[in-house]
């Protein structure tokens, strides 16, 4: 009985089991591995001003703005581009491009500081 018992518990695992011992002797613990709480909190502030930023972009700029601010920028999951990729990309000049963009980011500025959070 008391086998079968153990059984039951054998995959059970605690957080603060060690795994192993480092360099400097210290005990490493499966919650030091896992992550901190401040950790947790950076990465969902961070995820909810990413979609802000977006939501907000979406209200403000025109459709060649946002596309000129998400390539220039690296936004949604893309590398940065230069003005003249993007003026080759578009078929427009470079300084088009750089006049959109200035108009652009000027306009999310504004929006921006007018953003009030949600208490």
């Amino acid at each position: 009985m008391y086998f079968r018992s153990q059984k039951k518990s054998a995959s059970d695992v605690s957080l603060s089991e060690y795994l192993e011992t480092g360099k400097d002797g210290n005990a490493l613990s499966l919650m030091d591995v896992i992550c901190s709480d401040e950790d947790l909190f950076i990465n969902l502030s961070t995820k909810e001003a990413h979609a802000k930023l977006y939501e907000i972009m979406d209200e403000v700029l025109t459709p060649r703005e946002r596309i000129v601010v998400m390539l220039r920028y690296g936004l949604g999951g893309q590398s940065p581009q230069t003005q003249r990729e993007i003026a080759q990309r578009c078929g427009i000049s470079r300084s088009y491009v750089s006049r959109i963009e200035k108009k652009a980011l000027q306009t999310l500025q504004e929006a921006l500081i007018d953003y009030a959070p949600e208490a």
